[in-house]
């Protein structure tokens, strides 16, 4: 265990911070992601939040704060708390991977984006894909299931977009394309984490049985436009 692992108690700020400060936007005590990327932010000082979130606003309709709760301006809504289990893994997964899994590449971010839009469409967007790395399970050339990397810091890289297109789920392809995506993290010498509702009990034990563990509770803020 990392004593940097406090860091993730604030991922935005700290991904920004370090291995992704190219892809955000500084505000000072606040930083977001550019919105094309994906809209989240993060803080280290509650009390100047406001402005930063208004500025914010001018460039998105819609966006997410993680971690504590900020001050949100009159002019923005809260839309409502999403609190999701942050589950952490430092070990290889040992599990064997039956499909091919394919690295992919602009090429295939047409087959990416209209899986994601199914499942997903609020937190990725069209630059999403440029945070790290993705990996998917082609079947009758159809991308039918996907995993990658969003948030990364110094030490740690954030397992996102774990999809399995709706007809294809209860085959397997998600627990390889974790195992794949972990795996390939923790060569890099990093830890890998992810984020998932506390709701979401089929995903928590699908987790689970990989070798993640609970880290933490974090909240997820819904925050867009008064209409």
């Amino acid at each position: 265990m990392s004593p940097n692992e406090k860091k993730l108690d604030n991922p935005v700020w700290y991904s920004l911070n370090e291995t992704h400060q190219g892809f955000g936007i500084d505000y000072g005590y606040m930083k977001f992601f550019h919105p094309d990327y994906c809209p989240f932010g993060g803080f280290t000082e509650v009390e100047n939040t406001a402005n930063p979130m208004a500025e914010y606003a001018e460039l998105t309709n819609h966006f997410y704060i993680i971690g504590e709760k900020p001050d949100i301006p009159k002019n923005l809504k809260l839309e409502g708390e999403l609190i999701c289990l942050q589950m952490i893994i430092y070990n290889k997964i040992d599990r064997k991977i039956e499909d091919e899994i394919v690295e992919l590449d602009e090429s295939h971010l047409e087959d990416l984006l209209g899986l994601v839009k199914i499942v997903y469409p609020e937190y990725f967007k069209k630059k999403t894909a440029k945070l790290g790395r993705y990996f998917g399970i082609f079947k009758n050339n159809q991308l039918v299931a996907v995993t990658g990397e969003r948030m990364k810091m110094d030490e740690f890289t954030e397992v996102s977009a774990v999809i399995t297109h709706p007809e294809h789920t209860g085959k397997g392809y998600a627990k390889q394309l974790v195992t794949h995506t972990v795996n390939a993290i923790l060569e890099q010498k990093k830890t890998p984490f992810l984020h998932v509702s506390e709701t979401n009990i089929g995903a928590i034990n699908l987790y689970k049985k990989l070798g993640f563990q609970t880290r933490t509770k974090i909240s997820i803020w819904n925050i867009s436009k008064n209409s």
